[in-house]
């Protein structure tokens, strides 16, 4: 090997994750280390007590009026009925007071208004008695002079800011933001802010992962600093590291790098610079991640992968930080879920699953999103995590699984589950639910027409979309619903008509005519997955032409929906797929039509009638919803809305 080539890094002793969090935290003491800085009590929201905070004055700092009526001396109403009312003098035995006067001298109760019958202008009249300090704020009532308001290492809350203030305390001692330098590493990165991302060249990628890593850091109560990028330079990114820690910061990352590559540099910078804890850990998303300790201070590799990063800093950076200020790392609520189907896992790695949640009936049922570590997406639409530990291959859909809320869980009773055929007026739909203000929204998984109807039969979903062809008499969906969901009472909606057809790239430049040309040896075919409406109507065609799909170069390369086939014609990894005219639309490409087909919502009878049901079939029936759906292209909606079971 040529000495100057970078040799290639290969992994410490992976940790397991527990193994790895109790190595971290208890190697760095970092408590009481921050500094402190005094702020006007309103610029505190947010921030953590550096000190304890005693009042300095009572609220209220007199005896008030607590209701409006008559100030009296409890004592002078005793023995008052409705048999034996009491008169009583104004100005010398009772007093008015308004709500929030201060309490005339030798008084300690207040009579209501509304119990009050004036004789004359000097004398009134009672029918009760009240007892001392009826109706009156005492003084200290809510606080007392010198008490603990609150103690060190209390996070600062709007409601807080009142009681400090009526405690006469007007400024607070709180600890100084952890401060993270963020370094971007990677030749393949560029600015977002400095490119116009119509003129991105293959190879290069839009720096993201220090924005968002920043932001958890802010989210943590942290403030945090964005290097310019630095190219994959040893040199540099040593030079870089080692200056952050002789400076004012208390955490260091580096984001790419972590890994086992030869480019990966951030293993001999933390070599070279200080101690290794960790390099890689069992879990997934996250693996590569690498921590160090350079002069005491904790310093991150993180992989380059969005998710991969997101989760080692939830692991690891965030409950240090969270440790520097003081404060418990906060973790959402664990609810029972049920899965919508098998989930299998790697043995010996601990996954971090991001799933889609809603609540079936009585059930929460989770239905797992894409797993790569790239797929930022997958945690934006997440709604949960389930963790799948690393002594289990995964989970069956009738296991005790629980997951880890996103969410508050009153937006789970508010999410209309749809599981099966991809279409891109889903998408219409749930922006033009969420546009009500009424907080229902749509959460939708593509597993395909036939996935849909098995979801309904397992009671995995309140509806599915479907179009699944009936290849006896050509028609849609009704003879599958009524063979697969005998024991399930449905209603059928048929929300378009929607154009499907080749999607090829601009120009077609392979010059695809129809189904036929898909057995040419030169052109490569990119699929749907078995049991989706789209399948079945290519294997249809393919049996009218007398055409086997064996002889499809790429017929079991399948995508789950008609963007992600179009995506996979528009970069290079096939030739042509089959997809909706919308789709193809989307992405500028061209497209040959193949058929018109019917598209439909199956709707569990039981939920039919449920109001966010009812607020869903509004939205089909508007014009507003009719005229989206045109405008994407390919779609007809003349009997859109209409009941057809």
């Amino acid at each position: 090997m040529n000495p100057e080539t970078p040799k290639r890094n290969v992994y410490l002793k992976l940790k397991r994750l527990e193994e790895a969090r109790r190595l971290v935290f208890e190697h760095f003491e970092l408590t009481g280390t921050l500094g402190t800085e005094r702020l006007a009590v309103p610029d505190a929201v947010g921030r953590v007590l550096a000190e304890p905070v005693a009042a300095r004055v009572s609220s209220p700092n007199f005896h008030s009026a607590a209701m409006d009526g008559v100030a009296v001396r409890a004592a002078d109403t005793f023995g008052a009925s409705e048999a034996q009312p009491r008169r009583l003098t104004l100005a010398k035995q009772a007093h008015p007071v308004n709500t929030g006067h201060v309490l005339p001298p030798d008084t300690d109760a207040v009579i209501m208004i509304e119990h009050v019958l004036e004789l004359d202008p000097e004398t009134i009249q009672i029918e009760a008695p009240v007892f001392p300090w009826q109706n009156v704020r005492k003084m200290g009532e809510d606080i007392v002079a010198t008490e603990l308001l609150f103690a060190r290492n209390h996070r600062v809350t709007p409601y807080c800011v009142g009681a400090l203030l009526s405690g006469g305390v007007f400024e607070v001692t709180v600890w100084r933001r952890p401060r993270v330098l963020i370094i971007p590493t990677g030749s393949e990165l560029v600015d977002w802010q400095a490119v116009d991302v119509k003129q991105l060249r293959p190879g290069q990628v839009l720096e993201s992962n220090s924005i968002v890593l920043g932001k958890l850091v802010e989210a943590c109560g942290g403030w945090f600093e964005r290097c310019d990028l630095l190219a994959d330079d040893l040199a540099r990114i040593t030079e870089t590291v080692s200056r952050a820690v002789a400076g004012d910061f208390q955490m260091v990352m580096t984001i790419g790098g972590s890994s086992a590559g030869s480019q990966d540099f951030t293993r001999p910078v933390l070599e070279d610079l200080g101690k290794i804890l960790v390099h890689g850990v069992t879990i997934m998303p996250g693996k590569p991640v690498i921590i160090g300790d350079v002069k005491g201070k904790p310093v991150f590799g993180m992989p380059g992968y969005p998710v991969s990063a997101i989760i080692a800093f939830e692991q690891f950076a965030r409950p240090l930080i969270f440790k520097m200020l003081g404060q418990p790392d906060p973790q959402g609520p664990v609810v029972p879920v049920a899965p919508t189907r098998k989930i299998a896992s790697k043995l010996g790695v601990e996954e971090f699953l991001r799933v889609k949640l809603g609540q079936v009936g009585d059930t929460i049922v989770a239905t797992p999103l894409p797993r790569g570590a790239g797929v930022i997406t997958s945690l934006t639409e997440a709604d949960g995590i389930i963790r799948i530990p690393h002594h289990v291959e995964g989970f069956k859909d009738d296991d005790a699984v629980h997951a880890t809320l996103l969410k508050p869980v009153e937006t789970l009773q508010n999410t209309i589950v749809v599981v099966g055929s991809h279409d891109n007026t889903l998408d219409v739909l749930a922006d033009e639910l969420m546009a009500t203000g009424e907080g229902v929204s749509l959460s939708s998984s593509h597993v395909g027409s036939m996935g849909g109807l098995m979801a309904i039969r397992r009671g995995g979903c309140h509806l599915a979309g479907t179009h699944l062809l009936d290849t006896g008499d050509g028609t849609y969906n009704l003879s599958y619903i009524r063979r697969l969901l005998a024991d399930t009472p449905v209603r059928l909606v048929h929300l378009v008509m929607r154009e499907q057809g080749l999607i090829v790239p601009r120009g077609n430049p392979k010059g695809v005519k129809g189904i036929e040309d898909l057995i040419r040896p030169e052109i490569t075919f990119i699929n749907r997955q078995g049991g989706s409406g789209t399948r079945i109507l290519l294997d249809y065609r393919l049996g009218q032409l007398g055409l086997k799909a064996d002889e499809i170069n790429g017929y079991t390369h399948e995508e789950f929906t008609h963007m992600a086939v179009a995506v996979a014609v528009l970069g290079g990894t096939a030739d042509v797929g089959l997809g909706i005219y919308a789709a193809a639309k989307a992405l500028e490409m061209d497209f040959i039509p193949v058929v018109t087909e019917q598209y439909d919502l199956a709707i569990v009878a039981r939920f039919f009638e449920q109001a966010n049901i009812r607020l869903l079939l509004k939205i089909i029936n508007s014009n507003r919803f009719k005229q989206r759906a045109v405008a994407l292209g390919g779609y007809n909606t003349d009997r859109t809305g209409e009941l057809l079971l």
